[in-house]
């Protein structure tokens, strides 16, 4: 089974250009056979599951304890199938990272940095499996410019290497499957 870990704001409504182009993936993703697993809230989590599922895809859901209590009345969305939970957010992230052939960051803030740096960093230590990592848009690819060109002698190219930045979500899944039918990211 081929996961793939979506990570992404949960501030997004349904219309909104953020909203629908993560409804995109998640419906190309379940359409070229992939898993899509995600934080199981709302905003692009869910709008990726909901692409999914209207792809005729699996969602799993990665839940938390310590989320709902910092956000009362914060629900799982409804397109989750299975729901996977735990009582912190150190487990819930370590899970979505490990437990996934690759990972896909959209848009987000401050959780979606964590998932990203922590994702690139179990990668480029090998606490996980090789994998894809793949950051969309203008958003991540201006975070990264800004980080790569002031990081000059403190990253590898090996370790640039280990994530990938794609211009939108229609180059998602072919670089996936290159990546991962490479056995590596690219």
């Amino acid at each position: 089974m081929n996961v793939i870990s979506v990570f992404g704001s949960a501030n997004p409504q349904p219309g909104s250009v953020a909203y629908e182009q993560a409804r995109t993936l998640g419906g190309l993703l379940a359409a070229a056979g992939f898993v899509v697993s995600t934080g199981g809230y709302g905003g692009l989590m869910s709008a990726a599951s909901q692409g999914a599922r209207e792809n005729g895809g699996h969602v799993i859901g990665v839940t938390c304890d310590r989320i709902e209590s910092y956000r009362p009345g914060l629900t799982m969305n409804r397109w989750v199938v299975e729901e996977v939970r735990f009582a912190n957010l150190r487990d819930r992230v370590h899970y979505l990272v490990a437990e996934c052939a690759g990972a896909v960051a959209l848009p987000g803030g401050i959780g979606t940095l964590s998932e990203i740096a922590l994702t690139w960093s179990l990668i480029q230590t090998s606490e996980v499996l090789p994998k894809p990592l793949l950051l969309v848009g203008e958003l991540w690819a201006a975070v990264m410019n800004t980080f790569l060109g002031s990081a000059d002698g403190f990253i590898t190219s090996k370790d640039r290497a280990l994530m990938e930045v794609v211009p939108d979500v229609e180059a998602v899944v072919p670089r996936l499957q290159a990546q991962l039918a490479a056995g590596r990211p690219a």
